[in-house]
């Protein structure tokens, strides 16, 4: 009976270490595999700019009940008055099905899950108002692959940004300043309309700055066709800001091929271009920092759908590869959502919530300065 039992363990020690080494060796075909939609990419037509005049089209904006962008950490309060920017944010993918390659708008775990993205990611922007478009984001499958329907899905949630942008901007008010913030998919869409819808046109005077967070920027494919030049200040306005973040010993290879898939703002590879790192401990490019600069990450529960704020506990490097560095994984029950590789791509805001806040006002009021001179 005794030796029947080691038999079974020795069994199960076996088929563990294989499938150990399997998402080793196949971690990519088989991350594919589990995200990627096997049906066919179904044309959905354009939306007129005028849906977006629909608050129910809105994750967050002025006026909308139940906002999730205005909450704050427990402790935390809001200020006595608002600076008086608008922010256009762009929340990252939501939909991780592979039953099609867009989210419907109506599609309520993703909706969710988007209205929790919005409450963590663009909290440390709510000292403004917020606005948050619902689009018809692409699965999370579609920047996985190179097959052409991934191409298709990007494109229509592309234009469901760009028509809500387009009512974001009739609602400013003369001469306001405007802040443009994304992550992940977000990001990368955010890229392509400050292309399209900012450079070198009269917005360009009027933003803040453009956080472009958990996509890489790279310097030279995109950087030259976003309109503004990346941040080299700690107080510098009207400039690109952008990091990926890892803990060490990071392997980095499966975001990089993510990238590689991609081609830039030019239409030309990005394979093996240099990106933006922005260190938010500093505000600077490719610069190092110790825990004792970060004002605060949040630490997730997820249960509660909340969250507390704790201080010097996070450092950050930007790295050779590009990529900012955090060094061993941080001490900090984050929750179970830390890619391969220790990527942590789902923590890029989260990790640096209060140096994020605090970046996102020092940039704002350095820009309401260089009004009044």
């Amino acid at each position: 009976m005794a030796r029947k039992f080691l038999y079974i363990v020795a069994g199960l020690t076996v088929a563990v270490l294989a499938l150990m080494l399997a998402l080793w060796y196949w971690s990519e075909d088989l991350t594919e595999m589990a995200f990627v939609p096997d049906v066919s990419f179904a044309k959905a037509q354009a939306l007129p700019p005028e849906s977006w005049e629909n608050p129910a089209m809105w994750v967050a904006r002025p006026g909308v009940k139940d906002d999730p962008s205005a909450w704050l950490p427990p402790g935390m309060e809001a200020p006595a008055a608002k600076l008086p920017v608008a922010v256009f944010f762009v929340h990252p993918t939501s939909y991780i099905a592979r039953a099609s390659w867009n989210a419907g708008l109506d599609d309520a775990v993703s909706r969710d899950r988007a209205n929790l993205f919005v409450q963590g990611m663009a909290s440390p922007f709510n000292e403004a108002e917020i606005w948050a478009p619902r689009y018809r984001q692409a699965a999370i499958g579609a920047f996985l692959t190179a097959k052409p329907e991934a191409a298709q899905a990007i494109d229509l949630a592309y234009g469901d940004v760009l028509a809500s942008f387009e009512i974001f901007t009739r609602h400013l008010r003369p001469g306001q300043p405007i802040a443009l913030a994304g992550h992940s998919q977000g990001a990368f869409l955010l890229r392509r309309l400050m292309r399209d819808r900012i450079a070198g046109t009269p917005l360009t005077k009027r933003l803040v700055g453009a956080w472009v967070i958990g996509w890489p920027v790279s310097l030279e494919h995109d950087l030259p066709k976003m309109g503004i030049p990346a941040c080299t200040r700690a107080d510098q306005p009207g400039c690109v800001v952008s990091w990926l973040s890892v803990a060490d010993p990071a392997d980095v290879a499966m975001p990089l091929k993510a990238y590689a898939r991609r081609t830039g703002l030019d239409a030309k590879s990005v394979a093996g271009s240099a990106f933006l790192c922005t260190n938010p401990l500093t505000g600077v490019p490719d610069s190092t920092a110790e825990a004792e600069a970060n004002l605060g990450t949040l630490v997730p529960d997820f249960k509660a759908r909340s969250g507390t704020i704790v201080e010097k506990t996070v450092p950050a490097a930007c790295g050779p590869d590009h990529f900012l560095h955090i060094g061993p994984p941080p001490k900090l029950d984050l929750g179970a959502y830390v890619l391969p590789g220790n990527n942590y791509h789902l923590y890029d805001v989260t990790l640096f919530w209060a140096n994020l806040r605090a970046d996102f006002e020092r940039r704002t009021q350095a820009w309401l300065a260089t009004q009044q001179k």
